[in-house]
């Protein structure tokens, strides 16, 4: 007879079997009861694997084509015993597995989190045998059967959103059928899948680390987030006609990862998170928003929300000097900016990509000394900041031919160049302490409290210097980096550092637990730049979330007001040339910013929405919202359209008695109506390329 594990914790519902044999399968995962779902053949149950788990050298039992199924040991793999506990966090159970022929021994943890509908998981391995083994394959979690329930064919019932992002194009979510991504309902299992992976060290240049499935018949979705700074990979398939979904880190036929792990080491897969929820797409990104804020770094900054100027994007470009500067610090101060970050540039006398890396000012720039401008920043009453990239060395910089290789990534013994850059490796305890001697400078020395951290460059497979594979030296660096960051924290807990990866390539809640604020992009155009700032707060908390300000020195009043209105209800990251553009323009950033200052408290509470449709690069109307207790602050974009008119539904908000108020800019000819009988928000809009900010309370 078999046994059951039910667990029922913040309406979730979780069911695993063990066999007589002590075979373990999960069976359900799902807000919906495990009664409400047909029951399933003995052949199905055995294919609802707790974990996949493929060693070199083990057989495969599929015929599976390159899917991560019917791996060994992780179907020959036991179950042993449970643990129930309760933590500070939420309750968490512990799988203990063991496979009695290699005597690995495994755990699968399910950490919930108190008041929240999701889980985090992640699966350990420890050998306790004589021999060591070859991991080629594990996942953090696995679930098969995520299209059971209904009476509809999977084709006709189950619909794919995956979040594309790539450089200047971040956050654009896109919907698929099944069909969409080659997976057709032919036999009892295909050999096709879909496979959304990222390879290298930026962690988000293809695609951000999650994605939403919904069974549209019994509003059914998972939403996941693979929580990793490297390579990752998710999977969607079937066998025995069911869908699965498989989420793990690196592994060898997708990134090269592989490990040989010795007698008593151990290994612990990258963490995920998972939902099951009802409502769609955006129901996953509310509950998902609420675990992200969660899981971070307790920090004043996500409380405070201060303004940042950069003088970077549409302005300074990489060519700071003391005498360009200083009218922009007058002016930033004037606008109403607390911090202030000096971009790149400012360690080198000319031409600056591939001489990075020693991080000293340069004395062509600041004749006397890059202090001036630091200290003047401060008597402007505004905190000063500095762009670093700290994990790269240029192919030119003095250093870098003075090192040895073991400072830097290498495959096959050479070193690893891209973009005329070397990847520092900080597995190497050397290139960690000289990182620190560099933030230890220009914090305790510059008196910097502000630092952009950049990096710009994508170091492929990774490194297979000392490590079993490139792929595992990838890894080994990922968590130097991330433990480095953790120290840095420890060491300056109010030092604030920008999450930047050439804008938004390295997006994820590895790094993002512990950073506070992430460049949303490079993009230029604040036009297109529209679509980003709504789209991006799906991805990142929107008080995380940095978006580029940049008004244009010829700019008219509507591409002022846009700029603003684009970094409005998320964070204010101000640039352009302020010290030059005329005095209406100016006007309307003091007033964007003074509006900001008086919303920013509602921002860190606040639910990120979308009225009409996520966001898309050539949408002719943008609308994105953030929900606060009792007041919606509306961001509203008229793009290219013909069509000046938008309606807005309302149905997330009760009640008759609501209200609309202009919030930012004050004095715009935008006019509305609210139909109480179809209940939507008309509102007419004359000007293209414009955007608004809409109060809504109810």
């Amino acid at each position: 007879m078999s046994k059951y594990i039910k667990i029922n914790e913040n309406n979730l519902n979780i069911v695993l079997e063990v066999t007589k044999d002590r075979d373990i399968r999960l069976l359900h995962f799902s807000y919906l009861p495990f009664e409400q779902f047909n029951k399933l053949s003995e052949d199905e149950k055995e294919k609802c694997r707790l974990l996949e788990l493929q060693f070199t050298g083990e057989n495969q039992l599929n015929h599976r084509g390159v899917k991560h199924t019917g791996t060994l040991p992780g179907h020959r793999i036991i179950y042993e015993s449970h643990n129930d506990e309760i933590l500070k966090e939420g309750r968490r159970i512990t799988i203990n597995l063991v496979d009695n022929i290699t005597k690995i021994e495994a755990k699968v943890i399910f950490q919930f989190y108190n008041d929240l509908q999701i889980v985090r998981t992640w699966s350990i391995l420890e050998n306790k045998g004589e021999r060591s083994v070859g991991i080629e394959y594990i996942t953090s979690f696995t679930l098969t059967g995520i299209d059971r329930g209904g009476v509809l064919d999977r084709e006709n019932k189950m619909k794919i959103y995956i979040p594309h992002n790539e450089w200047c194009g971040e956050g654009m979510w896109e919907q698929y059928s099944l069909k969409d991504v080659g997976i057709f309902h032919v036999e009892d299992e295909s050999t096709n899948r879909l496979l959304v992976s990222n390879t290298g060290n930026w962690s988000t240049c293809q695609y951000a680390p999650l994605g939403f499935i919904e069974n549209t018949e019994i509003s059914n979705g998972y939403m996941w987030q693979i929580e990793h700074n490297g390579s990752w990979n998710w999977e969607i398939s079937d066998i025995m006609h069911m869908l699965y979904l498989k989420l793990s880190g690196p592994s060898e036929a997708e990134n090269h990862f592989w490990k040989e792990l010795k007698p008593n080491e151990s290994f612990e897969t990258v963490q995920v998170a998972v939902t099951s929820i009802s409502g769609g797409l955006q129901a996953g990104i509310e509950v998902m928003t609420k675990y992200r804020r969660r899981i971070r770094r307790e920090n004043d900054d996500n409380k405070r929300l201060p303004v940042i100027f950069n003088d970077y994007m549409n302005c300074l470009s990489g060519d700071p000097t003391t005498e360009k500067l200083i009218p922009l610090i007058n002016a930033a101060s004037l606008a109403g900016c607390e911090y202030f970050c000096i971009d790149c540039g400012w360690y080198s006398d000319g031409p600056w990509w591939d001489g990075v890396g020693e991080w000293l000012p340069s004395k062509e720039r600041f004749k006397n000394g890059i202090k001036e401008p630091l200290d003047y920043i401060r008597e402007k009453g505004m905190i000063p900041g500095l762009w670093l990239e700290l994990e790269v060395m240029g192919i030119n910089c003095s250093l870098a031919d003075k090192l040895p290789d073991d400072w830097f990534f290498m495959r096959h013994g050479k070193r690893i160049k891209d973009h005329s850059r070397y990847q520092l490796d900080y597995r190497n305890p050397e290139v960690r302490k000289f990182a620190t001697g560099i933030i230890k400078r220009v914090v305790e020395e510059y008196g910097v409290g502000y630092i952009k951290m950049d990096y710009n460059i994508n170091m492929g497979i990774g490194t297979d210097n000392k490590a079993d594979s490139a792929g595992e030296g990838l890894l080994g660096h990922n968590r130097a980096y991330l433990a480095w960051l953790d120290e840095i924290f420890k060491r300056y807990p109010d030092l604030v550092i920008e999450n930047c990866g050439s804008g938004g390539l390295r997006m994820d809640y590895a790094l993002l637990q512990r950073h506070s604020i992430q460049s949303s992009s490079d993009q230029t155009d604040y036009r297109k730049n529209a679509a980003i700032a709504a789209a991006v707060p799906s991805l990142v908390t929107p008080e995380q979330c940095a978006v580029w300000s940049y008004p244009l020195r010829d700019g008219d009043k509507e591409e002022v007001i846009c700029n603003m209105v684009n970094s409005m209800l998320c964070r204010i990251h101000q640039s352009g040339h302020l010290a030059e553009i005329n005095n209406e323009s100016f006007k309307y950033i003091q007033e964007g910013i003074k509006y900001y200052k008086s919303i920013r408290h509602d921002i860190p509470n606040g639910i990120p929405f979308w009225p009409i449709k996520m966001p898309s690069l050539d949408d002719e109307w943008i609308a994105y919202g953030l929900l606060c207790s009792r007041v919606c602050y509306l961001a509203l974009w008229r793009m290219q359209s013909e069509n000046d008119i938008i309606e807005i539904p309302l149905e997330r908000f009760n009640g008759e008695n609501i209200s609309v108020k202009m919030g930012y800019p004050e004095d715009v000819d935008l006019s509305w109506n609210i139909n109480k009988i179809k209940n939507i928000l008309i509102i007419r809009n004359k000007h293209n390329y414009s955007g608004r900010i809409l109060e809504i309370r109810w």
